[in-house]
């Protein structure tokens, strides 16, 4: 008789929950690009999954929350890289180096973030739940920013500031990786040596 490890055999109920999350989100994301959102329900995600609307519900609240490829665990995780970057280094620069392995994390899914962003295109009105969702997570990582900075008003208002800077460098740099065939990190680099350099004008052509 095999035993199995209680840790390993927890380890393999995650995996298996984050293979499901996954695909029920890319079952959303080419159910909606072919017949847009009104034409998609639950039960024909669930279904195209093989699993049932109960589980669906398990893991989001609603098809549009199926679209959005946010994940409280992905969030965590953020914050958790955010809190290894080491303390001397200024609040931007960390932000820049965690938003490079995210973008690293997005560029291995390529072709499924193209699809979203052609979702959200597609259907504007999916850009008022990214948002209000958004602004939740935003607030968790600007305190987490603000841990690093000295106590009191100007400590929050700088992170109040930088993050919201950082995350607008990080989806300017998204949107236009979706139309050029460049590494995302590059372009997620670019943006924030520019903010870094206080935003100089470009310099015309020759």
């Amino acid at each position: 008789m095999t035993i199995v490890d209680s840790t390993e055999e927890l380890g393999r109920r995650d995996r298996k929950k984050l293979e499901t999350r996954a695909a029920l989100e890319r079952a959303a994301l080419t159910l909606v690009a072919e017949r847009g959102l009104a034409g998609v329900t639950v039960e024909d995600i669930a279904e195209a999954v093989d699993v049932s609307s109960r589980t669906f519900f398990n893991y989001f609240p609603s098809k549009e929350d199926a679209l959005l490829g946010r994940s409280p665990r992905a969030e965590a995780e953020l914050i958790e890289r955010l809190a290894r970057v080491p303390a001397e280094m200024s609040a931007l620069a960390a932000l820049r180096l965690v938003l490079l392995d995210e973008a690293e994390r997005v560029q291995e899914r390529r072709e499924e973030w193209l699809l979203r962003l052609k979702v959200f295109e597609q259907n504007p009105s999916l850009l008022l739940k990214l948002f209000s969702g958004g602004a939740e997570a935003e607030r968790r990582l600007v305190a987490a920013v603000a841990g690093r900075l000295p106590e009191g008003p100007s400590g929050t208002a700088h992170a109040e500031l930088v993050t919201a800077v950082a995350l607008t460098a990080f989806r300017v740099a998204v949107l236009r990786w979706s139309t050029v065939d460049i590494p995302l990190t590059g372009l997620v680099d670019e943006v924030f040596s520019r903010v870094a350099e206080g935003l100089p004008d470009p310099n015309p052509p020759a």
